[in-house]
């Protein structure tokens, strides 16, 4: 699974690297620790009034909450969707085939089990290239707001998981699907729509080549948040 990132990149950046058109919303402070339920940073593919697609960099909580959610309770469960059932699962197949998103990250933490408790790592890019989490996302209407009031429809999103690679197995046997910056389009594509559609590009999503570094144990708190979580343990 993924239950804990870094995304420390300036919007700035994040524009630049992924061709963003439009910044939509409040920039947020990097994070070095990211947790669940909090506010994070989207891309999506929208279309523009001339009918043109438009790459926009947005705000969403993690944890998705499909329209009939009753409440936001439901959106800690679903940090995650497994990449293998998501054109089937009805939390995730609408936004499978019509709200793809990517969730940038500079890298992400993962605990592996030792004769002394849990080991936190933290796996990033060998070249500490940005990563492109796969992900999707859903548009909520919460039932305690009104139904003029423009936050009525709260963003959420989660990231897609897959059984991760010998290299990676050690940690965790789950990993996020990671997109290629070359395959960022594809996936953002609002015109695959057809589930056998979603599925082939999924599965023709490489690998990720990720190192994984040995790192302190205080990361386990999410009121810890500063570059010195990533170092490595002493």
């Amino acid at each position: 699974m993924c239950g804990r990132f870094v995304s420390a990149q300036s919007d700035g950046q994040l524009q630049l690297l992924f061709e963003v058109d439009e910044r939509v919303g409040e920039q947020l402070a990097p994070s070095w620790n990211v947790a669940p339920t909090q506010t994070v940073r989207i891309i999506v593919e929208e279309t523009a009034e001339d009918g043109t697609p438009t790459r926009q960099l947005r705000n969403a909580r993690w944890g998705l909450l499909p329209v009939w959610a009753k409440d936001r309770k439901m959106g800690s469960r679903m940090i995650n969707a497994r990449s293998e059932t998501v054109t089937e699962k009805p939390a995730f197949r609408a936004a499978a085939t019509k709200r793809r998103c990517v969730v940038p990250a500079d890298g992400y933490y993962e605990w592996q089990q030792g004769e002394r408790g849990k080991v936190p790592y933290y796996l990033h890019a060998e070249d500490a290239s940005t990563l492109a989490f796969a992900g999707l996302y859903e548009l909520w209407p919460d039932p305690e707001i009104a139904e003029d009031d423009p936050a009525k429809w709260v963003w959420t999103c989660t990231i897609l998981t897959r059984p991760a690679s010998d290299a990676l197995g050690h940690v965790h046997d789950r990993t996020p699907v990671i997109l290629p910056y070359e395959m960022v389009g594809d996936w953002l594509d609002k015109s695959t729509r057809d589930k056998s559609e979603v599925a082939t590009l999924i599965d023709a999503i490489p690998e990720p080549n990720l190192v994984p570094r040995q790192i302190g144990r205080a990361v386990g708190s999410p009121r810890n948040n500063h570059p010195g979580l990533i170092e490595a343990a002493g």
